[in-house]
């Protein structure tokens, strides 16, 4: 065990990613804060943070929350709310 210190934070994210989000951490038994994390950390490390297993129940749940954005669209996202 690593022990860390967390901080509380208010994080705005798209409203589909958030849902997806939530039910992977759901479908995985972890908060999602432990979620977050995890995909975070492998990520610093150039590592793949799912199994087979795993993305093929991220793509169902895609599909279920209508999301359709891929890696290709986080540099071209617009926010609705500041078109105002």
């Amino acid at each position: 065990m690593v022990t860390v210190t967390r901080s509380q934070t208010g994080v705005r994210i798209e409203t589909r990613t958030l849902k997806v989000l939530k039910a992977l951490a759901e479908y995985l038994d972890l908060s999602l804060g432990d979620l977050l994390e995890g995909i975070v950390l492998h990520a610093f490390e150039g590592k793949p943070p799912f199994g087979p297993e795993t993305t093929e129940k991220i793509r169902q749940l895609k599909e279920v929350y209508g999301l359709d954005l891929t890696a290709e669209d986080a540099h071209r996202i617009d926010d609705a709310e500041s078109r105002g």
